[in-house]
């Protein structure tokens, strides 16, 4: 993930989790417009759950037909019901995701972006328990005769990264110097295109990207390279009953069964010891 310059914002309505639920209203905090929940939970904006994302990232969220969709945003959804709200999305550079400026300035409740929980991140924001275990993959041009990342620095390859992105810092971890993109549609569009003969991207991104006979038949991943990265949610230093409904959604998904149709809807074949780490 990465930042996108002068991209317009825009505010996406995302699926509703269910119709009708009725936000309770409650004391106004901070002088804001928004109102606390039954449950606590003051949001910035009454009757919804306001969501910075970053667009495209399938299949984590996308845009499609006018509609925000993906495995975050069904696991955001959850949330959003139990709050008796709607889930609407505000699409915004990931730059800002690293430092907490949306969730700080209170233009969002909550980040969701397939974001990495790092030490250096958690300095800016308070991630939720994790809920993806990531890998990065090694994808190519079948012509280009790269068999690994090794093998592609040792040949001197063009190497694409998706900018500001945890798949960047382990190639330049490598010693590589990667050809920077701005989204992962641009990174898999200069591969396609031959900016580059191999990038190093989220896995789960690939497998959704190769469902496509076309690009199956031309490219293949010759690295899948586990570097411990699990995803989270984030909120606002600080913002303790939020995190504690984020947290709460997840684990009942987990318990009931929700979170692995979700996975299996989004994602593929359902792993319980890979998909879905320990909270």
């Amino acid at each position: 993930m990465n930042t996108i310059l002068g991209r317009r914002t825009r505010l996406l309505v995302a699926i509703a989790a269910t119709a009708g639920l009725a936000l309770v209203a409650g004391c106004s905090s901070g002088g804001g417009s928004g109102k606390t929940t039954a449950k606590g939970v003051h949001l910035v904006k009454a009757g919804q759950l306001t969501v910075c994302t970053h667009l495209p990232y399938p299949p984590f969220q996308s845009e499609v037909d006018g509609k925000v969709q993906g495995f975050d945003v069904s696991l955001v959804d959850l949330v959003a019901k139990d709050l008796g709200v709607k889930q609407q999305t505000l699409d915004t550079p990931f730059e800002n995701f690293k430092t907490g400026a949306f969730l700080n300035s209170g233009q969002c409740d909550l980040a969701a972006a397939g974001m990495t929980i790092t030490p250096e991140r958690k300095k800016n924001v308070d991630f939720s328990d994790p809920y993806f275990e990531a890998t990065q993959a090694v994808l190519v041009d079948k012509k280009s005769g790269i068999h690994s990342l090794a093998d592609a620095k040792a040949k001197g390859k063009k190497l694409g990264a998706q900018a500001q992105t945890t798949g960047e810092d382990f190639a330049k971890s490598k010693g590589l110097d990667p050809v920077s993109f701005h989204s992962s549609d641009a990174l898999l569009n200069g591969l396609r295109t031959g900016q580059v003969q191999a990038v190093v991207i989220d896995y789960p991104v690939v497998q959704g990207w190769l469902k496509d006979k076309a690009n199956a038949d031309a490219f293949k991943v010759v690295d899948n390279i586990k570097t411990g990265e699990q995803y989270g949610f984030t909120v606002k230093k600080g913002n303790t009953k939020l995190l504690a409904a984020i947290n709460k959604a997840l684990g009942d998904a987990k318990a009931d069964g929700t979170y692995k149709k979700i996975y299996e809807q989004w994602i593929g074949p359902y792993d319980a010891a890979a998909a879905s780490p320990a909270s």
